[in-house]
């Protein structure tokens, strides 16, 4: 191993003597990659391949002592550090250029009381980690709808899917979290311990510290769960949305239910004339009793004129699994969301127009509709801050050939810029790419100025910055 230059917080670089980094080495059960060894493309590659980054140094930790070295080698040399869990983070948070990059993904472990009704997970666990072995026992943590999303950074933003509306965000379920904080201390922080703290992981994302354990608590879900797709021309989606907004507005907590717009890929329940077309589907799921199920989901799935109706009952792993093959790692992709608290005839208007305009097959819009226990949780209870029943519409620009980057991300911007007067205001942190600095404060509402003030205690330097970054509020 050769001495090396590492960029720091202030874009200049720290010269490290190979001797110091031997040194770190030696003290951890994990490892320690350059460029160069055989493992270092493998462990800088994320989920968006529109990210490309080459970081000096990669400390893959085994364990908490791990982290905590690592933590305290960037603090003394003053590092830019970039921290992985599953890798998922659609701005590419995940890796730097030049600096630290402390990757968590070893640390896998999942363990379950089922007689208490509670996990605790390693920040490399991904949903799919999770479900396998909460379904093991009939249980559930409210999670996303990719099983290859990292756990830490989903809960970190605050965390939304299929059973959200059921039983809250993924913060509402966390309980405790172990966390290295900039000094490379270890703290424990739950509502009575480091209260402050623990209130601002749950939505600030990975500005305070890194979580080295998660503790949730755990629901009564499946193993079988009323789910599936409505699928319906797109030529009858404007009439069918405001069809959906109607609908959805009274239906129970159980019962969550999607919009995806986009041309049909050639899924084998699906008429192969319909392959490539533009459809819109609905996408639900009941996780209740399966008799209550199709109760609840009669109303939504006797509108319009589907092309294919495949609700059924299905393991509720299975379900959480079922994007998966539609978001792949290897494809390019850049994201733009807004919240909206109402989807009105303007909106769907847009995003209509938008489905017409489609830059490429790959490309789409989704609707998720959030509220249900997730809505009755006060803003100020959380760093998340928003709680209304509200839709969180999704533009999803995802390519292949690098010469369509300007195409498809412009395509994606367009639609947000056009939607902005008719949004909340408010953003989904997980949701935004990496050029949306300027629109952290915004996203927190109310909420952030207290954030400020706490990154200022527990990372006053801002080690933790490559993220949606908040920064430590100013001293007086």
């Amino acid at each position: 191993m050769n001495d090396m230059n590492l960029r720091t917080l202030d874009a200049g670089n720290a010269m490290i003597v190979h001797t110091e980094v031997e040194a770190i080495g030696a003290g951890l059960r994990g490892t320690i990659l350059e460029e160069g060894d055989a493992a270092y493309d493998v462990a800088r590659t994320v989920w968006n391949a529109a990210i490309d980054r080459k970081p000096g140094l990669i400390v893959r930790c085994a364990g908490t002592a791990d982290v905590i070295s690592a933590v305290r080698f960037a603090r003394d040399n003053r590092l830019l550090v970039a921290v992985r869990g599953g890798g998922h983070n659609i701005a590419g948070n995940a890796v730097c250029d030049d600096g630290l990059m402390i990757d968590l993904s070893p640390m896998k472990s999942v363990r379950v009381d089922p007689d208490a009704r509670r996990m605790w997970v390693e920040p490399g666990a991904t949903l799919a980690d999770v479900d396998r072995e909460a379904q093991a026992f009939g249980l559930a943590v409210p999670t996303g709808i990719n099983s290859t999303t990292g756990i830490a950074g989903l809960t970190l933003g605050g965390g939304f899917g299929w059973i959200t509306r059921k039983y809250g965000l993924t913060i509402d379920s966390l309980v405790s979290a172990d966390v290295v904080t900039a000094d490379g201390a270890f703290l424990h922080a739950n509502a009575r311990e480091n209260p402050d703290l623990f209130w601002a992981l749950r939505g600030g994302g990975g500005n305070f510290g890194i979580v080295t354990a998660f503790e949730f608590k755990l629901h009564p879900v499946g193993p079988q769960v009323l789910a599936g797709l409505v699928v319906h021309p797109f030529e009858d989606a404007a009439t069918l949305l405001a069809e959906y907004r109607r609908v959805v507005a009274s239906v129970p907590d159980e019962l969550t239910c999607w919009v995806v717009l986009r041309q049909a890929p050639p899924l084998p329940f699906l008429p192969t004339e319909w392959h490539g077309r533009e459809i819109m589907a609905l996408a639900m799921c009941h996780c209740g009793s399966i008799e209550d199920g199709e109760k609840a989901t009669r109303e939504l799935r006797a509108l319009g004129r589907p092309i294919a109706d495949v609700v059924a009952p299905v393991p509720f792993a299975a379900w959480q699994q079922a994007f998966d093959p539609l978001l792949a790692p290897g494809a390019r992709n850049y994201w733009k969301s807004h919240d909206f608290i109402e989807l009105s005839d303007a909106a769907i208007g847009l995003v209509t127009g938008a489905i017409r305009e489609l830059p490429g097959p790959e490309c789409e819009i989704f609707i998720g509709h959030v509220g249900g226990a997730a809505g009755r949780v006060a803003v100020g209870a959380t760093a998340f801050p928003q709680r209304d029943a509200h839709f969180v519409m999704n533009v999803h620009a995802r390519w292949r050939d690098p010469a369509m980057d300007g195409i498809c991300t412009g395509w994606a911007r367009g639609l947000f810029e056009a939607a902005k007067p008719l949004s909340a205001g408010t953003a989904y942190v997980n949701f935004m790419p990496g050029d949306e600095a300027g629109r952290v404060e915004a996203a927190y509402g109310e909420n952030y100025r207290r954030l400020a003030a706490i990154k200022r205690q527990y990372d006053p330097s801002n080690l933790f910055r490559m993220n949606q970054n908040i920064l430590p509020a100013a001293t007086h």
